[in-house]
């Protein structure tokens, strides 16, 4: 698959960006919609989309980029305060081969507690929605 392509409208983003598809929202600007990972690879994983479609951050917009990692950077500072880890790993993928499973631009956030292994990328259990909301407001208390 090449990094350049025919942008798919009915990828999972692009539809929680329109509202057709549920998410535990964070925050939401005209540039971005940020929400909770419903399959974590850590307690307070959360996403940060830019509502631009691009298939990733070589197809997106340099104003576009700017104002997502704003946010990026904003939310890492949140859930840093609310959640206390000892470290926070910022992630964005471009190409399968690097691991991007939806062709949206996004970004990760994924707080990391010393000696805690991660769950898979993509692949680990689906979150319990009840805990998500909870971590979702104690991110937000801190926005």
């Amino acid at each position: 698959m090449s990094l350049h392509g025919t942008y798919d409208d009915q990828n999972i983003f692009a539809k929680i960006i329109r509202g057709e598809a549920p998410a535990v929202k964070l925050l939401e600007t005209d540039d971005v919609i940020a929400f909770m990972d419903v399959f974590p690879q850590s307690k307070g994983h959360c996403l940060i989309v830019p509502k631009t479609p691009a298939r990733n951050l070589l197809e997106l917009p340099a104003e576009a980029a700017q104002a997502a990692i704003v946010q990026v950077k904003s939310l890492a500072e949140a859930t840093e305060k609310a959640l206390s880890p000892d470290g926070i790993a910022v992630v964005q993928f471009n190409g399968a081969p690097a691991g991007q499973s939806v062709f949206h631009i996004h970004f990760h956030v994924i707080p990391q507690w010393e000696g805690e292994k991660l769950a898979s990328h993509g692949g680990g259990e689906m979150a319990d929605m009840a805990e998500l909301e909870a971590l979702a407001e104690k991110i937000k208390a801190k926005l």
